[in-house]
């Protein structure tokens, strides 16, 4: 396994749930962080958090909506400038509607594919030819097993996951050869804000995936050896 130690990583949707334990496991790492969300607060919270209990590592961030290209290149020129060098990308910014095809609002919609789809093809688009000045890198698309089958209810949702999942493979055919790994991962229902509030833990949290165990997936695929990478994994609860 490669140690992580040194490196540079931009999480989006950094300022809770998935992205803030991510945020957290790769500091223990070593890895310096870049952290992207769309409210001051949280990022403040999350970056103090992280200077506190990592005092050797830099931690910058910058409030973007992903879904808008132009703040998203404002973001990234200001993590770019402050930590120099890019070597990972965690795109795991997302949103979540729940409603029939009739009844959710158009605006609902769009909204989910505009973060969720365009938020993810964005954050690439801005990345990757940092990445490639390097040599090497890694990119993980934060997908989900929704993106896999469709579901009443879950369309938009879905929908939406499954392009991430198809442009996520696409992306790593274009760039494998060039020492760019770029990873899918598919996770089941895990216990944060977002899934809470669609009740879809029936009041449980604990039936579910934890953010930690997605963040223990995603440090340690990144430690594999670079000759290697895990192309597509899934992630489920073991008692739905």
């Amino acid at each position: 396994m490669q140690s992580l130690k040194g490196k540079t990583a931009i999480i989006t949707g950094a300022g809770k749930g998935l992205g803030k334990e991510m945020a957290n496991a790769l500091a223990a790492e070593g890895v310096n962080l870049g952290l992207i969300a769309r409210t001051a607060q949280d990022l403040e919270s999350v970056a103090a958090e992280i200077k506190q209990n990592h005092p050797d590592i830099s931690v910058t961030y910058a409030t973007a909506d992903v879904g808008n290209m132009t703040e998203v290149q404002a973001a990234v020129t200001k993590i770019r400038g402050e930590l120099k060098t890019i070597d990972i990308l965690v795109n795991n910014a997302g949103i979540l509607k729940v409603g029939s095809v009739v009844e959710l609002p158009v605006e609902d919609w769009e909204q989910v594919f505009r973060i969720n789809v365009l938020g993810t093809y964005y954050m690439v688009h801005e990345v990757l030819p940092l990445i490639m000045q390097q040599g090497k890198g890694d990119i993980i698309n934060v997908a989900s097993t929704a993106g896999l089958k469709g579901a009443a209810k879950m369309s938009a949702y879905g929908a939406s996951k499954a392009a991430v999942i198809n442009f996520t493979e696409a992306l790593m055919q274009e760039v494998r050869k060039s020492n760019i790994r770029v990873t899918t991962v598919n996770p089941s229902t895990i216990a944060t804000e977002m899934t809470m509030n669609a009740n879809f833990t029936d009041g449980n949290a604990e039936k579910v995936l934890q953010p930690e165990d997605l963040a223990f997936l995603v440090v340690n695929n990144l430690k594999l050896p670079q000759r290697a990478f895990v192309k597509e994994v899934g992630l489920w609860s073991t008692n739905p």
